[in-house]
């Protein structure tokens, strides 16, 4: 049973990593290999009652960063549709190409720590849109933004899937991520910046003759500040919800959303149906991604199946007898996150590592919310950011593989040594 099962999770697992080349949605694989697994383990496993029972707390697990993931997908559209990020880019006004690069770094990087990072690019390329005419300076501006963007999401619970992951499944905690993880990040993004400067550096600001905001629906600066107000302060809120309450983070992020829905109904309650349709919460539940909610329910349910037949166990067992040190184990983890998607990896070294051996806030989870978070920005296919930049700014994979690859990997060994460094001052 357990050769089959492997065979299947890894020709399902290719096929998400080629997802663009076989021109098959990766959901569908995903969906795929969750039920071949689980009818294999179901068939050839014998104890039909620990099947069932091993699928409920499956589901039960992954139904809880579903619920978190759509909470928090919901909450980004309403205030996209409010034109609420307006209130962060209007204010980004320079004419040296070097010192929006360095604004549109940062700005990256602490948003997307509240935000998420492929949410954080969507936002920041499509702004570069408008303040930048060339189109080379564009993809330079959308490497830093990705590189940025992942770099940002690894340090906050809530800034990465991989992150809420770790965070959901009580491998780290809110304030120990945020301190452990913040310095290497900034490391991550500070290098690679710094050679982007070099590069860019003399170069002036052209921006396009006409700029158009997105789409017809107008809103006021009341009604801007309020929604993204209220957005952010929900996300930002649940860590403390959960630290408060001890309820776990999806019943935060789905109660905020309650909130929000409240005030999108008072605050628009004497509009035209017409006119007031699309900024209603209703429409955002319509424009979330749910390709991608469902790409993680399949991913997370076949990786389930192999933890739960213990052959997650038996492969981290091989690699401490192989490799033998942790810090090369989750470095190799976030360079194959940089050709295979994140979510899997961290899935599977979830199931991996026993946490009554690695308990929660230790060197193995914090490391590997960093590695596994920044180890994408080395290649365009290998983070959720990097492909949306890819479609959004038509980037080829072999022009970012030349021009940005390598400053993501300095910055991604950067923030290694970084934490490194870091974990043996304070842990002595």
């Amino acid at each position: 049973m357990s050769t089959a099962l492997v065979v299947i999770f890894v020709i399902a697992y290719a096929s998400i990593a080629l997802e663009h080349p076989l021109r098959v949605n990766k959901s569908a694989s995903a969906l795929i290999g969750a039920g071949l697994l689980w009818t294999i383990y179901a068939l050839m496993g014998g104890d039909h009652h620990l099947v069932s029972e091993n699928l409920r707390e499956s589901v039960a697990a992954t139904a809880q960063i579903v619920f978190f993931l759509m909470g928090a997908m919901t909450i980004v559209e309403v205030v996209d549709a409010h034109n609420g990020f307006r209130v962060i880019t209007s204010r980004i006004k320079t004419t040296k190409i070097t010192s929006l690069l360095w604004l549109v770094g940062f700005v990256s990087f602490f948003l997307s720590a509240i935000l998420d990072n492929l949410t954080t690019t969507i936002v920041m390329i499509s702004l570069m849109k408008k303040l930048l005419d060339r189109h080379e300076d564009r993809l330079f501006f959308a490497g830093i933004i990705v590189i940025a963007a992942n770099a940002g999401g690894a340090w906050t619970p809530i800034g990465d899937v991989t992150t809420t992951m770790l965070w959901i499944g009580g491998q780290i905690t809110t304030l120990s991520i945020m301190k452990g993880v913040f310095l290497p990040s900034l490391a991550c993004l500070i290098v690679p910046l710094s050679f982007l400067t070099f590069i860019l550096r003399g170069k002036e600001v052209i921006g396009p003759k006409n700029i158009v905001y997105r789409g017809d629906i107008q809103t006021t600066s009341f009604e801007q500040n309020l929604m993204f107000a209220m957005g952010i302060g929900t996300l930002v809120a649940v860590p403390i919800f959960k630290s408060i309450t001890h309820l776990p983070p999806f019943m935060g992020i789905l109660f905020g959303l309650g909130i929000l829905w409240l005030v999108g109904e008072m605050l628009h309650r004497n509009k035209e149906d017409d006119f007031k349709e699309h900024l209603t919460l209703v429409s955002a539940l319509k424009r979330i991604d749910m390709s991608c909610i469902v790409f993680f329910i399949g991913i997370l349910l076949a990786v389930a199946t192999l933890e739960h037949t213990h052959i997650l166990a038996a492969l981290a067992k091989w690699l401490d007898t192989a490799v033998g040190r942790q810090d090369i184990i989750v470095t190799l983890i976030g360079l194959a996150s940089a050709v295979v998607d994140n979510v899997p990896l961290v899935a599977a070294s979830m199931g991996m590592y026993d946490m009554a051996k690695y308990p929660t806030d230790s060197f193995l989870w914090e490391f590997m919310a960093y590695c596994a978070g920044t180890g994408g920005s080395i290649l365009i296919i290998g983070s959720a950011a990097g492909v949306a930049a890819m479609g959004l700014e038509k980037i080829h994979f072999f022009w970012y593989a030349k021009k940005i690859g390598g400053l993501a990997a300095l910055g991604y060994f950067s923030g290694i040594f970084v934490y490194i460094v870091q974990y043996k001052l304070l842990h002595g």
